[in-house]
């Protein structure tokens, strides 16, 4: 080709001195611009609506693993540019801008949103589009019982989050639980475990009833729990929830022995709604910062999150940053963007992020993590469970 361009233009035959260094330069900017265009990696989170609060930690987290992943170089030489939608906290919104991102926009890769209730409405987008997904805000059972080949779990299921608790109830010689649980996808996968772990544990169910997500008014609610003789109550649902039934038992004067609350108490949030009112309320946690006791050295991250944003991180913000620390080590073994080889190589990658160990089985589901009841106590989130972490004792009224 260059020996025949030659040619033609000195022989002045074919192709003009102008034309002829244009031909050049196109050929050199084609030849640079993979490396200057981004890794384009698309998704929503509730930054607005009801999961606004614990959807902003998972979008720091991410922001972090982007700034440190192009500290780095970015992947194969380009930077990674993050296109995050906010789908105010709703499915199908959600599942709109999903759609959006890969047929439109025309993202290289996608990360989860926040919630089962949302991933569940975003799986099929992404499933026909052939998109992995790494479920970094979504722990609901149901999620991996759909036949999907290209989701991947980064949270124990959430039928197992109450399983450390209820064996310290066993352990404590605690019994008579009462569960109040909104509707939400999450709830009721946490719910059907509880039910089923306490059968095999020997725990009484006493209570058992829906509540309405958001309503506030849970005076009635603690009444029933206490009329039931409950001594523990758990309550499978948000913040907003956990703080309301909290105050609930303040106002009818009474206290269960025990109070858990799977999501909501290890933000901080909670203890800054009720101040000392916080102590002793028990949750699970996928990760925690405890100095010389911390999982796998993720000092690094909470070095750099502290200085990114001047607070500690949550575990939110922690399995953020961790499915961006997976999308990058299946990108890098595979050498490629090619969307199907990544969704092979997240199945079968065994490997350590921020918040533990990684690894899945055939229907997605996280089988190597592990994860803690924490409990506040004097103001601080205490590891009370599994009794190989313990950072202290947990306490009972």
């Amino acid at each position: 080709m260059w020996f025949f361009l030659v040619r033609s233009f000195l022989a002045g035959t074919a192709i003009p001195l102008f034309f002829f260094f244009i031909f050049l330069f196109s050929r050199g900017a084609a030849a640079q611009s993979p490396v200057q265009q981004p890794v384009r990696i698309g998704l929503t989170l509730g930054l607005s609506g009801k999961y606004a609060q614990l959807a902003g930690y998972q979008e720091k987290g991410y922001r972090l693993w982007q700034q440190d992943v192009n500290r780095r170089g970015g992947i194969f030489g380009r930077p990674v540019e993050l296109m995050l939608l906010d789908d105010k906290s709703d499915p199908a919104t959600a599942a709109r801008l999903y759609q959006h991102l890969i047929a439109e926009e025309r993202v290289d890769l996608v990360f989860s949103p926040f919630s089962s209730d949302i991933s569940e409405a975003v799986l099929p987008v992404t499933a026909k589009n052939g998109y992995p997904l790494i479920l970094a805000g979504a722990s609901s059972d149901h999620l991996f019982q759909q036949g999907y080949d290209h989701v991947f779990g980064l949270f124990v299921p959430s039928s197992k989050f109450a399983l450390g608790f209820l064996e310290m109830l066993v352990q404590h010689r605690i019994d008579g639980i009462a569960v109040f649980s909104d509707d939400s996808l999450f709830s009721r996968s946490l719910v059907e475990g509880i039910r089923k772990w306490s059968v095999r544990l020997g725990l009484k169910v006493v209570v058992d009833e829906k509540i309405v997500k958001g309503s506030g008014h849970f005076d009635a609610l603690a009444r029933r729990a206490r009329d039931a003789g409950a001594k523990v109550v758990v309550l499978a649902s948000y913040l907003e929830d956990a703080v309301a039934l909290r105050r609930a038992f303040t106002a009818i004067k009474w206290l269960p022995r025990a109070y858990y609350v799977p999501v909501g108490p290890g933000t901080g949030e909670y203890q800054k709604a009720l101040g000392q009112d916080s102590d002793l309320v028990f949750s699970t946690s996928q990760w925690e910062f405890h100095g010389k006791q911390s999982r796998n050295q993720p000092d690094v991250f909470v070095k750099a999150f502290e200085a990114t944003y001047g607070q500690r991180p949550s575990y939110f913000a922690a399995t953020a940053y961790a499915a961006g620390q997976l999308l990058e080590n299946a990108v890098r073994q595979t050498g490629s963007l090619e969307r199907s080889r990544i969704s092979h190589a997240l199945a079968i990658l065994d490997a350590v992020t921020v918040i533990g160990r990684y690894g899945v089985d055939r229907t997605g589901t996280q089988v190597k993590q592990f994860y803690l009841i924490v409990q506040v106590q004097e103001g601080k989130f205490e590891v009370v469970w599994p009794p190989e972490s313990l950072t202290a004792a947990p306490r009972f009224l």
